[in-house]
């Protein structure tokens, strides 16, 4: 993987791509189907499912696209409220689906930068493929890595435990992969490292492998 060029500049881009998702491509999504699942594509992120007129939002590098029976169009990211106006929708995901995680500030400046938002894709693309041969290894029940918009990270559950990946947080400033059991870490040792089970930095996952190889570990050791 990259280098972060500016942690600064990537957190700043981060809680532009983050309150898009929540409160413009999730909030517009839930309000036509009832669902706010979102999901990795090249370039970003997307819609999981069709809005009226068979619309499919996505983000890709640093534009809000709009696809549909009519063509596709974009814009670049400038503020909340220009977006859920471009996508026809009002900004903002309702109190009653969850608590947002970003504030809704619909006019506050986005600042995204382009090195940063790819690298952040090229982050939910190696997730993204790392959890679904993890999951083909183990057998388990197939089904499709979730990007979910309040913690913006990308994830698969299988038997109680959480697998995914984090664009950093609170837990850890840069991004993540994590394994996360819902009853805690069987014991804290030097790989069940962090309070909610298990977690490998950006700079410490070179590859699809050994993104893989984490998610088969913390696997094989959940107690």
């Amino acid at each position: 993987m990259t280098t972060l060029q500016s942690s600064e500049l990537f957190a700043a881009t981060r809680d532009g791509l983050h309150r898009i998702a929540e409160h413009v491509t999730a909030a517009a999504q839930y309000a036509d189907t009832g669902e706010i699942s979102l999901r990795s594509v090249a370039g970003g992120f997307q819609t999981t499912h069709p809005l009226r007129g068979s619309r499919r939002l996505s983000v890709v590098n640093t534009q809000l696209v709009v696809s549909d029976d009519g063509g596709v169009r974009a814009i670049p990211l400038t503020t909340v409220a220009a977006a859920a106006q471009f996508v026809g929708a009002e900004p903002g995901m309702p109190a009653s689906v969850y608590p947002a995680a970003t504030p809704l500030e619909p006019d506050a400046s986005l600042h995204v930068d382009g090195r940063s938002a790819r690298l952040l894709a090229d982050w939910y693309k190696l997730a993204d493929a790392a959890l679904r041969r993890f999951a083909s290894e183990i057998r388990a029940a197939p089904q499709e890595p979730i990007l979910w918009p309040e913690h913006f990270d990308i994830g698969i559950t299988v038997a109680s435990v959480n697998y995914g990946a984090s664009p950093g947080d609170d837990h850890l400033a840069e991004p993540y992969l994590y394994v996360g059991p819902h009853a805690g870490p069987p014991v804290r040792d030097e790989f069940w490292n962090v309070p909610f089970g298990a977690a490998r930095t950006f700079d410490e996952i070179a590859s699809l492998d050994e993104a893989v190889a984490f998610f088969r570990a913390g696997h094989e050791r959940r107690g």
